[in-house]
């Protein structure tokens, strides 16, 4: 049966700056566990700590650039471009151009603060 979303939940993002994240699927708006999908809007210098996580995410671009640091590689991820970080590796995300970044983020199992294990 299909199931209609018409709004999303803001949640508070970590990082130095603020950044908003629209939550459209997922624990808090729609009592999800497997799955979350969120809209993000990252201004420039914002980042947040390094975290290993519990899921697997998947990021796409859609406008700016997403710079994501893992302990083997660095990445600038740009407008209709992708990245994927499995679950258990170390990532630090930050939005360094002019104009931040817009980006969707898919996570599976569903993105949870006591799974996504903040350095510090």
């Amino acid at each position: 049966m299909a199931k209609f979303i018409s709004k999303s939940s803001l949640i508070k993002a970590a990082g130095n700056k603020e950044k908003i994240i629209e939550e459209f699927v997922g624990a808090v708006n729609t009592g999800d566990a497997d799955i979350s999908i969120a809209r993000m809007q990252s201004p420039q210098g914002w980042t947040e700590p390094g975290q290993t996580p519990e899921f697997d995410e998947y990021t796409l671009v859609l406008e700016g650039c997403l710079h994501v640091k893992t302990k083997e590689a660095e990445y600038d991820v740009r407008a209709g471009q992708c990245i994927i970080i499995n679950k258990n590796e170390w990532v630090q995300y930050s939005s360094p151009d002019e104009s931040g970044a817009k980006y969707v983020s898919v996570c599976i199992p569903a993105f949870n603060p006591d799974t996504v294990h903040r350095d510090g």
